[in-house]
């Protein structure tokens, strides 16, 4: 395997976050709701508070939780709207996004995004955390294997989702759209390559 590439950037696959994906498929999106959120690395948790305010105005997603400080023990209480907008789809339906409210070096974000990274007191995009991947700091080398080639893939559609505003223009997929659908053909194209090599025994 070959060399890492170290970088004083924190690392987005090593913190906790809110996937507008998954709070989708968990219904969470279909009307108002409220309920909360957990992880858990072996002994260590933490948990936030939700609620999701669904409406043809205006939809928001809130978060409450209270976070101690490690070195004063001070307890501080957090309470803020994150709002929601969403995209057509292809085949009806529509695709949730965070816009992001924090500001960074006094400008204000706003971007689209389907992830929200907690690196300190608040949950804000990875631009604004200015974080990186793991996947990011392995060479050339090390991508050639297909398992490491799904990983740096579906960052990209990640990214690449952030910025389709219409997918579709026309009854037809604009050249993101089109993008995007490539992108995930190729993740299917190197997760048959895995299992391949995991029945080789070479995984």
């Amino acid at each position: 395997m070959g060399r890492l590439s170290y970088s004083n950037r924190t690392k987005a696959d090593w913190l906790e976050y809110i996937s507008t994906t998954f709070l989708n498929k968990k219904g969470y999106f279909q009307c108002s709701h409220s309920g909360t959120l957990t992880w858990t690395r072996g002994e260590w948790k933490s948990s936030v508070n939700f609620v999701t305010s669904i409406s043809d105005k205006c939809s928001y997603f809130r978060l409450k939780y209270t976070q101690t400080d490690r070195n004063t023990g001070e307890k501080k209480d957090f309470d803020y709207k994150i709002p929601l907008v969403t995209t057509p789809c292809q085949y009806g339906g529509k695709r949730y996004w965070f816009i992001c409210p924090w500001s960074k070096n006094g400008i204000y974000c706003g971007r689209r995004v389907g992830k929200l990274y907690k690196n300190g007191d608040y949950f804000a995009c990875r631009h604004c955390h200015n974080l990186t991947y793991d996947s990011r700091k392995i060479n050339r080398k090390c991508k050639s294997f297909p398992l490491f080639n799904v990983l740096d893939i579906e960052q990209k559609i990640e990214e690449l989702y952030e910025t389709i505003k219409r997918p579709y223009w026309r009854g037809k997929p604009t050249k993101k759209q089109r993008q995007l659908e490539m992108l995930q053909r190729q993740i299917n194209t190197n997760l048959r390559k895995c299992y391949q090599l995991e029945r080789q025994g070479m995984l």
